[in-house]
């Protein structure tokens, strides 16, 4: 036993799993156990056998590496939890500088800002000046690492778009000589990680990008996930939608459903249904509220909107209010996952390439709903639904779905 902990142990290093750099995805991460685990019960079976010692039955070693491969994901997923909240409050952090210090440095400072709270930037590595945002210069190229150092920083992204091939090639010699962590940004953006593969040609690094596909068996498989999952909600909610359907009735007058004509994949106009939770004459009063709109761009958003019934409000809250759309699912007009069926005036103000949204079927929810829902401004709404039709895949669907399914629970319902 004692030599089984210690091969298991081994295994684990030898994947990598103490380098959180290694393991920022958590499908990577799961990867990797899984690699661990069986290379670890197939090197204790070949032993068992060399030495004639008895391995146990099928069930032991299944149960074996089931128990440890679960233990595992929950332990790092529970040490996950406990990272992200210290970091949300400050703590163990990793003190960084930016090198460069030009628009790409400042809009590259700008999206850490808003994307994670793993880092702490200490400041800008380049030309004398302001870089923007706040954030001055603390030194030149040449002095990057004892500039890092005086400011009790570990590491550096380097913005490549920022700098010379020279400059690159310079700065990140010396910090990797220097012993720290240098991350590369490619100015390349919305494009999936699991998509890029580095290459290499007489020095270059050059980045393959996968092509998106969204035929064949995936399109089939999208279709038949959507088609059964469903089904099953449908029918699970019945109760449900039968008792909302009196409340709807007793709070207000008006039918239980709301019917609005949205656009489809490939620009087809559907009617998407849901439970009522506004007055009925809700569509004639927008016009009087369009000043009180809090979203830029071609949507309307208001989130305390005098239209909405008292009994809308919950089921808003609460995600009720989208049920009915199951059936514009199975009718095939919609998908469990995919960008925000949008009205026919909206997709009237896209521009061309906001239009590739329409390249697939509209969704029940998407990264936009599960990204901060209503309180998104129409700029992540747009990169949101382009990046899901840019980097489609089956496991980014499920993703979604697992976080959709957690938003509903925390009661992060669009307003």
């Amino acid at each position: 036993f004692s030599a089984l902990v210690v091969a298991w142990m081994a295994a684990l290093v030898a994947n990598r799993l103490y380098l959180a750099r290694c393991v920022e995805r958590v499908g990577e991460e799961l990867r990797r156990i899984l690699t661990a685990g069986a290379a670890t019960m197939a090197t204790y079976l070949v032993a068992c056998y060399l030495i004639g010692a008895e391995p146990g039955g099928r069930s032991w070693v299944i149960g074996v590496f089931g128990s440890v491969s679960f233990g595992l994901v929950a332990e790092r997923s529970i040490a996950r939890s406990v990272f992200q909240r210290l970091r949300s409050r400050g703590r163990s952090v990793r003190r960084v500088a930016i090198v460069g210090s030009d628009a790409h440095a400042a809009s590259l400072h700008r999206s850490m800002i808003d994307d994670t709270d793993a880092y702490d930037v200490v400041g800008f590595i380049g030309d004398e000046g302001d870089a923007g945002d706040g954030v001055d210069v603390l030194g030149g190229y040449e002095q990057a690492v004892d500039t890092l150092r005086e400011h009790g920083a570990s590491g550096a992204l380097v913005s490549i778009a920022s700098l010379s091939r020279d400059q690159v090639n310079s700065v990140v010699r010396a910090l990797t000589d220097a012993k720290m962590h240098v991350a590369l940004s490619t100015n390349v953006r919305d494009i999936d990680v699991q998509r890029l593969r580095a290459q290499e040609m007489d020095g270059e690094v050059l980045m393959y990008v996968e092509p998106t596909v969204r035929t064949g068996w995936r399109m089939y498989a999208k279709r038949a996930f959507d088609i059964a999952l469903s089904s099953i909600a449908l029918l699970l909610c019945l109760p449900v939608l039968a008792v909302v359907a009196v409340l709807i009735k007793l709070d207000s007058p008006g039918p239980v459903l709301f019917r609005q004509q949205r656009v489809g994949r490939n620009g087809s106009p559907f009617n998407m249904i849901k439970l009522r939770t506004m007055c009925v004459d809700a569509e004639e009063r927008l016009d009087e509220l369009s000043e009180l709109n809090e979203v830029n761009g071609p949507m309307f958003k208001i989130k305390a909107d005098p239209r909405v019934t008292r009994m809308g409000r919950t089921l808003r809250r609460l995600s009720i209010d989208e049920i009915p759309q199951f059936w514009n699912v199975l009718r095939g007009e919609m998908s469990l996952v995919g960008p925000r069926p949008a009205l026919e005036h909206e997709v009237a103000e896209w521009d061309p390439e906001l239009r590739k949204r329409l390249e697939v079927p509209p969704g029940l929810s998407g990264l936009w709903q599960v990204s901060g829902r209503s309180d998104t401004t129409f700029e992540q709404y747009r990169r949101l639904d382009l990046y899901y039709v840019d980097n489609w895949s089956l496991a980014h669907d499920l993703k979604v779905i697992a976080k959709t399914v957690w938003v509903v629970l925390a009661g992060k319902g669009a307003s």
